[in-house]
């Protein structure tokens, strides 16, 4: 796991230093909007097309979708108690709600977990993305952020409008070609594999990219705190004992459970953005819930496999 974990920090540390020198002019910004256009576009669809093709869906996947669902809204409820009660402005609120729920399940949880447990575990990290962690962020996120914070488009976008992307075409093309046994040509498998195996790296450094220092300041830690103590410690508690419950083989619980303990998502700064939500906020617990998921995720790792698979 430390090892592991030495190779993720050196690659997103390869991003840090990309957004403090810009070699040729380029921006972190810029490098990391092409990066993630180009991931999310070709090379994320071509992985989700590859892995769920042969992946075993069924009840198995209702499950991830039964963890993955109320893993969040557990975390949210903690939220709003905890800004409620606090006091919180309704734009920093808004920005805690999305920072303490949403796991960055992608961008580090696949490569973490691809390295830790195995290509296998490409298929968990998918199915908790696509069947539970999206369709929430893309509804009830959306939903929650126009409420915190403000809406600057005339005509909003249904929020169902999410399933327009090559991830979920992806995704519903596999299926279908999953249930109905149709065997892929190697070639074309051999195309998939190759454009999958760049994902990992360019994640990371993208991630890398996203983390910006600057924004960590001593006005806002003390409500980062809350998002701490819900996203690293809260939530991955509440997923272990829901997946006690849950008729899943203990390396896939395990994955799982490890897949929420992530920290905040990066996407959630383009929401707070978007719809006017407290950005310096949410960019600072984005890069001190990363700094410190260096230190749980192995810890969380230890309590996984003792608990799941000795």
């Amino acid at each position: 796991m430390n090892s592991t974990l030495i190779q993720m920090t050196l690659l997103m540390a390869c991003g840090v230093g990309w957004r403090i020198l810009k070699p040729a002019g380029l921006t972190a910004e810029h490098v990391r909007h092409v990066l993630t256009t180009f991931v999310y576009y070709l090379l994320l669809p071509a992985m989700v097309l590859d892995v769920l093709w042969t992946a075993d869906i069924g009840l198995q996947s209702f499950h991830y979708t039964i963890l993955g669902v109320s893993c969040i809204f557990f975390a949210m409820l903690c939220s709003w108690i905890i800004g409620t009660l606090f006091k919180f402005e309704h734009k920093r609120l808004g920005a805690m709600l999305l920072a303490a729920a949403f796991p960055n399940v992608t961008y580090l949880g696949l490569p973490v977990l691809e390295q830790i447990f195995g290509s296998w575990s490409r298929s968990v990290v998918i199915q908790m993305d696509l069947f539970a962690t999206a369709p929430i962020l893309f509804t009830i996120g959306i939903i929650v952020v126009r409420h915190y914070g403000e809406d600057p488009s005339e005509k909003p976008q249904s929020t169902l409008s999410f399933l327009n992307a090559p991830p979920f075409w992806a995704a519903a093309v596999a299926v279908i070609l999953n249930l109905n046994e149709i065997v892929a040509p190697v070639w074309f498998t051999g195309v998939l594999q190759k454009l999958s195996a760049a994902v990992v790296p360019l994640m990371l450094f993208s991630l890398g990219l996203a983390l910006n220092w600057r924004s960590v300041t001593v006005r806002n830690g003390p409500y980062v705190m809350p998002v701490i103590l819900i996203k690293l410690l809260l939530m991955p508690v509440f997923a272990i004992a829901l997946a006690g419950y849950l008729p899943l083989e203990g390396k896939y619980k395990a994955a799982a459970v490890l897949d929420m303990a992530m920290p905040s998502m990066v996407l959630g700064v383009v929401f707070c953005d978007r719809y006017k939500l407290d950005s310096a906020f949410y960019a600072m617990a984005v890069t001190v819930t990363t700094a410190l998921s260096l230190i749980t995720l192995p810890f969380w790792h230890n309590v996984l496999i003792n608990e799941f698979i000795k």
